[in-house]
């Protein structure tokens, strides 16, 4: 085709973003692609202009009021983004101009969600980079958000959707210095943050090792200023049911419980607990009618039969034993419907007993007792006989029945052993003997004692010995004279 080339991707490398005009009624586009790979692809808008007039501006995620709606000359036009957005490369404000080719005297401007920001409002948006576009790898943006000094900042992150790898970080406070609230990364279903301050900083790192357009669209926090208090939002009531508090002051800790009237049950939790950043731990339950009756679960050596796949008024259970067991209570369960308490099993749940009874264990032995059997266990129906040593007495019962059962059970207490009452009373007697008798021989032996030593004493005091008369040898001197002495003595015992 023969005609003037407005525009050349390959000649040039930016983007005619402020449009492109023909000279006359026709324009040709020519795409061409080669083999090297695969891109998203071109949008084109393209409108036909009225002479005298200028084209309708555009601006994507943006809206645009105008002075003129048929764009003529002296057009005013002025641009907002959407919330999130950040205004670039172009004016406000543009106006239609030249009265013989008629153009807007600048560039219509773009809207976008930019890396990093301060923001000041009361509420608002953040994006993630180029939303809703995918974010480029290894950004590293940073968000400042700030309200009155009086107020703190509710976070709504409502879509959270980004690489493995990636890493959102809120900070309570005005700068990465301040406790983190939460770190997140992957995606993450809709949940919100409170923060103690008037300020919070959201960081957004990508990461530098995935590929250019990342692993996820990104992200979406909205933001509004909310009081500043110390306890959590008063909770409603709820029909067909109570709520009870355990503090009177809804503060950080405080339990609610949920409870419905009779008839009704919690759907969803029934507990609720106030949170360190001043939210509820789940949403309201609700109290919904009982329908149907709770199921009253499986007995131990049966099967059962429903009549049904839901408990629902008037439907039944039977229950049947296995072989080797039988029934004990009803085998028919069924669901009633008891008005305002709500439905309700009209029996209780039965048992299956085995038909071969559990043995008696021996009961024991009595002190000086003895049992006919000294085996372990009795089978039912045996009996045990007790009987007790000579010069004791059986108290109690002397002969007991292993009663059958589950388990089984002796029809009684062992009996215990005691000592007769002739036996208690002659064996008095003998211990009185014990102790008095050899008491008694003491003192007699005693007393013959003395008794025999004073006699002799006596005896020998009042006898008369003979004398005996001692000679002493003569001794040899040296001196000149030799005398003989004779000396008597009286020895006296």
């Amino acid at each position: 085709v023969d005609a003037v080339i407005l525009y050349d991707s390959y000649e040039v490398e930016y983007l005619p973003i402020e449009g492109l005009l023909s000279s006359s009624s026709h324009l040709f586009i020519e795409l061409s692609t080669d083999a090297a790979g695969t891109s998203t692809g071109i949008a084109l808008r393209y409108q036909a202009l009225a002479t005298g007039h200028c084209y309708e501006p555009f601006v994507k995620y943006g809206n645009l009021t105008s002075s003129d709606v048929t764009w003529g000359l002296g057009a005013v036009v002025e641009f907002a983004c959407d919330p999130g957005y950040t205004l670039e490369q172009g004016s406000v404000t543009i106006e239609c101009i030249s009265p013989n080719d008629p153009q807007w005297n600048d560039t219509e401007p773009a809207c976008r969600a930019v890396c990093s920001g301060e923001i000041t409002d009361s509420a608002g948006v953040v994006l993630s980079p180029n939303w809703p576009e995918a974010y480029d790898k290894g950004q590293d943006c940073i968000w400042g958000i700030h309200v009155e000094e009086d107020k703190r900042i509710m976070l709504d992150i409502r879509v959270l959707n980004t690489g493995k790898n990636d890493l959102l970080t809120f900070y309570d406070g005005d700068d990465l210095t301040a406790k983190m609230l939460g770190q997140y990364g992957g995606s993450k279903s809709r949940f919100k943050l409170y923060t103690s301050s008037a300020d919070v900083t959201i960081q957004f790192q990508s990461d530098p090792a995935t590929n250019i357009y990342g692993y996820g669209n990104g992200f979406v926090i909205h933001f509004f200023e909310v009081a500043r208090n110390d306890t959590c939002p008063e909770l409603p009531e709820i029909s067909n049911g109570w709520k009870s508090s355990s503090h009177p002051d809804l503060v950080q800790g405080t339990v609610v419980t949920y409870q419905c009237y009779p008839g009704f049950q919690v759907v969803g939790s029934e507990l609720l607990m106030c949170q360190w950043d001043l939210t509820w731990s789940g949403d309201l339950p609700s109290c919904e009618r009982v329908v149907s009756c709770y199921d009253p679960g499986s007995v131990e050596n049966s099967r059962r039969i429903l009549s049904g796949p839901h408990f629902t008024v008037g439907s039944s259970i039977q229950y049947i034993c296995n072989k080797g067991f039988s029934l004990s209570g009803n085998s028919l369960l069924t669901c009633f419907s008891r008005g305002s308490s709500g439905p309700r099993w009209n029996q209780k749940l039965p048992r299956c007993l085995s038909e071969t009874f559990e043995p008696c264990s021996h009961p024991g032995t009595p002190s000086y007792g003895t049992p006919s059997s000294k085996k372990i266990h009795f089978q039912a129906g045996e009996t045990l006989n007790y009987s007790c040593q000579t010069g004791h007495q059986l108290l109690g019962e002397p002969v007991l029945h292993c009663v059958p059962g589950h388990p089984s059970l002796w029809s009684g207490l062992p009996p215990v052993c005691q000592v007769s009452s002739a036996d208690l009373r002659m064996e008095g007697v003998q211990v009185v003997l014990a102790v008095f008798i050899p008491i008694l021989l003491f003192l007699i032996l005693t007393g013959i004692f003395f008794y025999l030593s004073k006699g002799q004493k006596k005896l020998y005091l009042f006898s008369n010995l003979p004398y005996k008369t001692i000679r002493r040898e003569p001794k040899k001197d040296t001196s000149m004279y030799e005398t003989m002495e004779t000396r008597e003595y009286e020895v006296s015992i």
